[in-house]
């Protein structure tokens, strides 16, 4: 059988709340994405974002492809609730060669099943639950965005214990092995993080780091000494 070239970037099957805001952020961006889903007003209401939207009431493969979306270079299963349906229809993708498959999970079993079956897997809720609570625990962090092996991106604010002081002499890559990979002074952005860019309180700075190491330098910032 001859591999088509894929003609459209996302796929997305399932839209339920978290399906729904995947499709609108992806086509807010410019995106073009495919949706699929067996509710009708469901399929209704997401094409003001995408025409490229179906009602499929079986996830079997032959109806799969006659959606296309075979063609498609990433396709995202949101269909986290029903395991059976999510595994099945997550293992129809993968069989179809569509190169990336990304499916969501409700529980660690069922993440382990979708792994073992090659897709890439989310825990939409547990992240958001770790997100919402390392923002919590650090007083300074305004968004942390936890990846693999304790790894974090996170937004914070800089305190008056940092004014004046330069990105060379704070040296928080020496002192706290994070990388600072954007900052904001005065709603001005950037991700040009010279030696001799100057800190100021208030400033908004995003790092790339071991998660206790951003504590550590979050403590810093809110120390007396």
């Amino acid at each position: 059988m001859n591999q088509q070239k894929p003609i459209i970037e996302f796929g997305v099957i399932g839209l339920g709340r978290f399906g729904q805001a995947l499709v609108k952020t992806l086509t807010d961006a410019g995106k073009e994405v495919l949706a699929l889903d067996s509710n009708e007003n469901k399929i209704k209401q997401i094409r003001d974002n995408t025409a490229n939207a179906f009602v499929v009431q079986s996830m079997d493969k032959e109806t799969l492809m006659d959606t296309g979306i075979q063609n498609c270079d990433t396709v995202i299963v949101c269909i986290g609730e029903k395991v059976d349906v999510s595994i099945l229809t997550s293992l129809n993708i993968i069989n179809m060669g569509v190169p990336r498959v990304i499916s969501k999970a409700v529980s660690y079993e069922q993440g382990l099943v979708l792994e073992k079956i090659g897709a890439e897997v989310v825990y939409p809720e547990h992240d958001m639950a770790i997100r919402l609570a390392n923002t919590l625990i650090s007083s300074r962090t305004l968004i942390s965005i936890e990846l693999r092996n304790n790894l974090n991106i996170s937004e914070m604010k800089i305190t008056n214990k940092m004014e004046g002081q330069s990105v060379l002499q704070a040296d928080l890559r020496r002192k706290y092995s994070l990388n600072i990979i954007a900052m904001e002074h005065n709603g001005n952005a950037t991700s040009e993080i010279t030696p001799d860019l100057v800190f100021h309180e208030n400033d908004k700075i995003v790092v790339v780091g071991n998660r206790e190491n951003i504590r550590k330098f979050e403590l810093y910032m809110t120390s007396r000494s």
